[in-house]
């Protein structure tokens, strides 16, 4: 099962969903429990193919901490909060939970690109 945590406890996860914005970049880290590192990953291999058939995510990734780290790092872009939410509101993607070993911890939060001038383009 997997459990919940926050980096940011002034941004609760649940309450940026309520925000309607768009496009939105989830970016979730997960630390796997010792020596259950690939049944992670194929939890969420089950829950991106989920949402890929949604057709509101846009792009998705998954990163690996290297040397022994038991870290990865999911980032997606969505069309919008609303569409991300309406993903993650479904008993489907509910029972994909159950999939991830005991122990395993996300810690999702959501983002928007900023514009830096010189460095980086924004929206």
């Amino acid at each position: 099962m997997l459990n919940f945590g926050s980096l940011d406890e002034s941004a609760q996860f649940r309450d940026q969903q309520k925000e309607k914005a768009g496009p939105v970049t989830i970016i979730n880290t997960f630390v796997a429990p010792e020596g259950k590192e690939d049944e992670v990953v194929a939890a969420w291999t089950d829950d991106a193919e989920y949402m890929k058939k949604s057709g509101s995510l846009l792009s998705v990734q998954l990163y690996r901490g290297i040397g022994g780290s038991r870290l990865f790092t999911n980032v997606a872009v969505w069309k919008s909060t609303e569409h991300l939410r309406a993903a993650l509101g479904t008993p489907e993607f509910a029972s994909h939970l159950e999939g991830y070993p005991a122990g395993t911890v996300a810690y999702p939060h959501l983002y928007q690109k900023v514009a830096v001038e010189g460095v980086c383009e924004g929206e």
